[in-house]
């Protein structure tokens, strides 16, 4: 009977250590996560049909091989007529900067020279009915009428000597300024719509893994949508979850040793970012006791030995020893 009592409590005893070492909360040594590399997303630069994908899913990448080509038929329409209004600002410029034709300046002073013939004759004919008046021989109608064309004839001779000196003098520097402008402007628009039309052609700009091509050829896709995925070619990371205790030890830069699920060695990690704000529950609402069990995200980069690593394994970060 004694024996059965011993043994009873010797059980009681047993299951209450048990539960309080349970209830007693232990601090990990390591932060769980997975390895992880930088995901390059290449979104759509138009509303346009693809055409062509000349590198398949899951296949090798380098920086500026052809990934998405978008149809070019419009935007070569567009590109076209830019090319075509600077050639013409060009054709203006030229002319302004080069002046007048000798042509066009031999034809205005022989304009010239008929005005001036004209205004003389014009003269003339206003002197003689003038006389004329002068005798009561005429009537005063007769020399208004040689008056107005007297006037009109020095006017005609003011107009084609003005028009042979700005041909001679040529344009205002004013003009030439402002047609270079134009120019300028002309091309500016050139180099925008070539810009638009290269980017229709979606290419890597990093080396690695295609990962995701998400539309196929002949599907049209909306603005800014994501066309390809690379995984880039380097050393992977651990995205890992920092207990709570060690997060305040752990610094920016610093070193810790990474362990990854089916490899014996471990591997050095940098230290490259680690969240601000813990995940899940906000620390405000959790009391000392809680507090312990919030997690930090962070990131830490390997060293290029784990370069042939694969993404998504499971990966552990061995925390500094807490004193």
């Amino acid at each position: 009977m004694k024996h059965i009592l011993f043994s009873a409590l010797f059980s009681m005893l047993f299951s209450s250590l048990i539960l309080m070492s349970g209830c007693t909360p232990a601090s990990p040594s390591q932060a769980l996560g997975t390895l992880e590399r930088d995901r390059v997303i290449l979104r759509s630069t138009a509303a346009e049909i693809i055409t062509a994908q000349p590198i398949k899913k899951g296949m090798q990448v380098n920086a500026g091989d052809l990934l998405v080509q978008f149809d070019t038929h419009k935007q070569a329409a567009r590109l076209a007529v830019m090319q075509a209004e600077v050639v013409k600002a060009q054709a203006y410029l030229l002319k302004l900067t080069n002046g007048e034709r000798p042509e066009d300046i031999a034809s205005a002073n022989s304009a010239l020279k008929s005005a001036n013939a004209a205004k003389i004759e014009a003269q003339k004919s206003y002197q003689r009915s003038a006389s004329l008046l002068a005798k009561n021989l005429v009537s005063e109608a007769e020399r208004d009428r040689a008056l107005a064309l007297r006037d009109q004839a020095n006017a005609e001779y003011d107009a084609a000597n003005d028009r042979l000196t700005i041909l001679i003098k040529g344009v205002r520097q004013e003009d030439i300024f402002q047609a270079q402008a134009a120019l300028d402007a002309a091309n500016a628009n050139l180099r925008y719509e070539q810009q638009v039309y290269s980017d229709l052609s979606i290419r890597a700009t990093r080396s690695g893994k295609l990962d995701n091509l998400p539309y196929n050829v002949g599907e049209r896709v909306q603005l800014s949508a994501v066309v390809a995925v690379i995984q880039a070619d380097a050393a992977p990371y651990a995205r890992v979850y920092i207990p709570e205790p060690y997060a305040a030890k752990l610094r920016i830069g610093q070193t810790l040793s990474v362990s990854v699920d089916g490899i014996d060695s471990t591997f050095n990690g940098t230290l490259r970012w680690i969240s601000t704000e813990p995940a899940f529950t906000p620390y405000y609402a959790l009391n000392q006791a809680d507090r312990s069990r919030l997690a930090f995200l962070a990131e830490v980069s390997l060293d290029s030995s784990a370069s042939e690593l694969p993404t998504g394994i499971p990966a552990q970060v061995i925390l500094p020893t807490q004193k």
